[in-house]
């Protein structure tokens, strides 16, 4: 199963060296089981997202443990990935972005044609195989719909999810 961090420390800006490198099971630790891709996601001090990813595990990536102790923000999204849809690629790698969000989830869900088939015009913000960025773009649409309402359209995602792909939703997320 892949393995998730979330951090927001409010509005000053903070490491996240400590979860992502130095706790005795930080993400770069699970990464020894999670080999199938690392990523950060924090914003800038303009609060534009950097995304910082390969489809390598953390351990072996110099760059992510370099961000990992350089960087500094009031969020941060990190993930080490155990494949279960879409290949090791770098488009298939999480933390995704998308109109100035950041994501990362663990999850799976069958019936993909489904989903795309409610994407409509959403279906071009999605970049690679998995569920999980497709789970974002719905997010996405949804907040949309909801006048920008991100709380709204995250419950909307969810609810729509539950209620058309019961089975994939009921299940254990796996990435």
């Amino acid at each position: 199963m892949c393995r998730l961090l979330g951090l927001t420390a409010g509005r000053e800006p903070v490491s996240a060296s400590f979860w992502l490198v130095d706790a005795p099971d930080s993400l770069e630790v699970q990464s020894h089981r999670n080999v199938d891709g690392s990523g950060i996601g924090f914003f800038d001090p303009a609060g534009a997202p950097v995304l910082d990813k390969q489809p390598e595990p953390a351990f072996t990536d110099e760059e992510f443990l370099r961000e990992a102790k350089q960087a500094r923000s009031a969020t941060f999204v990190a993930h080490v990935r155990y494949a279960t849809a879409g290949g090791r690629t770098l488009a298939n790698t999480h933390p995704f972005a998308m109109r100035g969000r950041i994501m990362a989830h663990n999850g799976g869900f069958g019936e993909l044609g489904r989903l795309e088939e409610q994407l409509g015009s959403y279906r071009d913000l999605v970049q690679g195989d998995t569920d999980s960025e497709r789970f974002f773009a719905l997010i996405t649409q949804q907040i949309d719909a909801h006048g920008g309402d991100v709380a709204a359209g995250i419950a909307a995602a969810a609810r729509w999810i539950a209620e058309r792909l019961p089975d994939g939703a009921a299940r254990p997320l796996t990435g």
